[in-house]
């Protein structure tokens, strides 16, 4: 069973099972089907336990059993959550967190009786209508709308894997080569390769689909499928929430706040800082620090559309006079409406504060009205630009489901913790968590975090990284060039991983491994009839996308349609291979991160991850 499952216990019954997934599936506010120890905080104040920070890590740390990354699944929560409901006496208490049972669609596995999940009215409503807006005038997706968002019908219509792929595609522009989309009447395997082909998209642009299958998506299960949609959705929305395509996001800086500092900041706490400016320029007397509670009574709501709308639109602040809260919400959001921004939320979700549709109608309105005025300061791009290799990189980490979400490659690795999990990752059990710190103390917090990224370089050289020069305070100190090359180091350890595993187990050597792909590339290409060889990773014979093509082709024929394949003169042609290439390797099952540009400018350690990838699907398709 995987961990990420809830499945029976001898000591639970059904009812307790069900009351303890409704309450994990509430607290877990990101979706990703881990409850990290802010989020079991958030909760227990919800139920009037006021408990301090260290206490609610200490609760996580202790239960932490099956893989120790900070964070609960849901078979460690069963026993927190027995315990915090003997401890406490919060039996009763729990309701005012869990979901009111006419907003949740209880349903048994197909295959597992006893496994029951819980799936949320609220983002089955948010959803289908988001696609039914944004994807209206698609003419692949008329035959799919308008999705009726009351029943079942989100779930059946995205089974065949194509309003998936335009999902990503709006998220994430690009990601996709429409003509590798297989569409019309489609047999069994045209289904299963679209479903691939969504799975390993969504992983590419930094989703995590661990335990999530083809088979999930083809059987409509509702809570894997909402779960997809929500990192799709909400990678989309914040992709742009940054100093990189908002410049004028220096605004936001407070008093003494340095450019770097305000880099540490994710999405959701720029956001909140965006929001609270336009409060303190309307005068309301308001601010919020999340998007749950502080946003009930839609008065913040009213008077943030009111400051960042265009005078011609008429968005007033009359709502506020209404004495009803569900009144004022419905009317604060025909305001919204105003600017064509109603979205995601319902007037219901607003005055429950449902976490996920607020951050999400936020962002929207953020993308939309942004109303932040130059300050004349000049911000130098070219130290935080994201690099295609920075994104690669952290699309593959949280990918992996690490633990937190890496926004910044470098200031989210200062404390040595999300690479300890992917060391843990890559081979299971190297780490000694007892090694690692991962509650620091204020007045140590600094030696603690150096000691965590020390014993990171110490792994490294373990598992035969060249390490030569890098030390821990240069990762503590976000050196861009060391951190990258531990990086870099790690997930090519990872793709090598896989391939070992496949070709026959972890202790064969890795020392000739690069030789090893390039002959299997050209064998496999030889053995396919295609003409093309290469002699390495840097060969610029690569870079027309062609040689990929080919060898997707020879690995499963027929997979390619050479009509859409272009002759490669010239850059356009070249990049339009490519992203082809890339999208029909995904469709068959490769775990491939890298960009199309990539391959156009063979940059050899991302081409090494291709072949790698592709080479990793040829023996999963070799006969057992």
């Amino acid at each position: 069973m995987s961990r990420g499952g809830a499945r029976e216990s001898l000591f639970i019954t059904p009812e307790q099972l069900e009351e303890i997934t409704k309450v994990f599936q509430t607290i877990d506010i990101d979706g990703n089907g881990y409850i990290e120890a802010n989020e079991l905080g958030k909760a227990l104040e919800t139920v009037g336990i006021k408990i301090p920070g260290h206490e609610v890590r200490e609760i996580v740390k202790k239960r932490d059993n099956n893989i120790r990354d900070g964070r609960l699944d849901i078979e460690e929560f069963k026993d927190v959550y027995t315990e915090l409901k003997t401890k406490y006496d919060v039996k009763d208490k729990w309701q005012s967190v869990i979901k009111s049972p006419k907003d949740i669609k209880e349903f048994r596995s197909m295959h597992h009786d006893e496994v029951r999940h819980s799936v949320a009215d609220e983002e089955q409503v948010a959803f289908s209508n988001w696609i039914n807006s944004n994807f209206a005038d698609d003419p692949d997706c008329k035959k799919y709308l308008p999705i009726n968002p009351e029943t079942h019908d989100l779930y059946t219509k995205c089974s065949d894997g194509i309003l998936l792929c335009k999902m990503i595609n709006f998220a994430q522009p690009d990601t996709i080569h429409e003509k590798a989309i297989n569409k019309g009447n489609l047999s069994v395997y045209q289904l299963l390769e679209n479903q691939t082909l969504v799975l390993r998209s969504a992983q590419s642009i930094g989703c995590n689909i661990i335990n999530i299958g083809p088979e999930d998506l083809r059987d409509g299960k509702e809570h894997l499928l909402l779960g997809l949609m929500w990192q799709i959705i909400r990678i989309g929305l914040l992709a742009d929430i940054n100093l990189q395509h908002n410049p004028n996001l220096v605004a936001l800086l407070m008093d003494g706040e340095s450019l770097e500092d305000f880099l540490k900041l994710s999405p959701e706490e720029i956001l909140i800082r965006w929001v609270n400016y336009h409060l303190r320029r309307s005068g309301c007397g308001r601010t919020i620090s999340n998007f749950s509670g502080d946003i009930k009574d839609s008065i913040p709501y009213i008077h943030l559309l009111h400051q960042i709308a265009p005078n011609n639109l008429g968005v007033s602040t009359s709502p506020e006079r209404e004495s009803d809260m569900e009144n004022r919400a419905e009317k604060m959001l025909q305001e919204a409406d105003k600017m064509n921004c109603r979205a995601f939320v319902s007037a219901r979700d607003v005055c429950k504060g449902v976490y996920k549709l607020n951050l999400a109608f936020v962002a929207n309105l953020f993308n939309k009205f942004p109303a932040l005025e130059a300050t004349g300061e000049v911000v130098d791009l070219g130290d935080i630009e994201e690099t295609r290799e920075e994104k690669t990189y952290r699309n593959w980490m949280n990918s992996m489901g690490v633990s937190p979400y890496v926004n910044r490659l470098y200031s989210d690795l200062t404390n040595g913790l999300i690479i300890f999990q992917l060391y843990d990752i890559i081979k299971p059990g190297c780490v000694d968590w007892k090694k690692v710190t991962r509650t620091f103390k204020e007045k140590s917090a600094v030696m603690e975090r150096i000691e965590n990224c020390n014993y990171a370089v110490q792994l490294g050289k373990q598992c035969n990284f060249s390490l030569v020069g890098i030390s821990g305070k240069d990762l503590y100190d976000g050196n861009k060039t060391l951190t990258l090359a531990l990086v870099w180091q790690l997930m090519r350890a990872y793709t090598l991983s896989i391939l070992q595993q496949l070709r026959g187990g972890s202790d064969q050597s890795t020392a000739n491994i690069d030789k090893e792909i390039v002959a299997w590339a050209n064998e496999k290409l030889n053995s396919g009839g295609k003409s093309g060889r290469i002699s390495g990773f840097n060969d610029p014979g690569i870079s027309d996308g062609k040689l990929i093509i080919d060898l997707v082709d020879a690995i499963k024929p027929g997979s390619v349609n050479y009509s859409v394949v272009k002759s490669g003169q010239g850059e356009e042609e070249k990049l339009e291979n490519a992203k082809y290439g890339l999208t029909v390797a995904r469709r068959i099952g490769a775990r491939i991160y890298a960009l199309p540009e990539d391959v156009v400018e063979v940059k050899s350690k991302m081409v090494m991850t291709i072949f790698a990838c592709l080479m990793c699907v040829s023996f999963q398709n070799k006969p057992k």
